[in-house]
């Protein structure tokens, strides 16, 4: 009986301690590129104004404002934006940090501290979104064929 209550009393200060939350609410952003539409989630102790790709450093960019210390979690698809062997780099303010990474069902999901007052995060890639849809490639082809052959046609009936 004496042994039950300190064990109490040793497990019932575990149960006091508030919970602190590692991530705030998942929110979701809408990023429209190239096209097609992406719904990316994320959680973060702050607000997320602007999310978009540059083309030439094969990067999301991401504006950040009113961020306190938090962990950043971004449920990346793997047809936005890729990295060979999982590779990522992670970049604060142009300052670059470790993460970790989860990859589940065609999405990379990446988690990284971010510092209170942080304005810009960038996750640079090997790979983004193409360019140049697929779909626009098949009707610039559709198109040179249809020329070609208006050409061919009209060569004939002159003659």
């Amino acid at each position: 009986m004496f042994k039950i209550k300190y064990l109490i009393l040793a497990i019932l200060p575990i149960f006091l301690i508030p919970q602190i939350p590692i991530y705030s609410d998942e929110s979701k952003y809408i990023l429209n590129t190239d096209e097609q539409t992406f719904e990316i989630a994320y959680s973060l102790d702050g607000q997320v104004i602007a999310m978009a790709i540059d083309h030439e450093l094969n990067s999301l960019l991401i504006g950040i404002t009113e961020v306190k210390d938090s962990t950043f979690q971004i449920t990346l698809p793997q047809n936005l934006i890729a990295a060979e062997n999982n590779e990522f780099a992670v970049l604060i303010d142009q300052v670059e940090v470790d993460y970790d990474i989860s990859i589940q069902d065609n999405v990379s999901v990446l988690y990284f501290f971010v510092p209170a007052d942080s304005q810009e995060i960038e996750i640079i890639g090997t790979q983004v979104i193409p360019e140049f849809p697929l779909g626009a490639l098949v009707v610039f082809a559709t198109m040179i064929v249809v020329v070609t052959l208006v050409t061919k046609i009209g060569k004939f009936r002159i003659r």
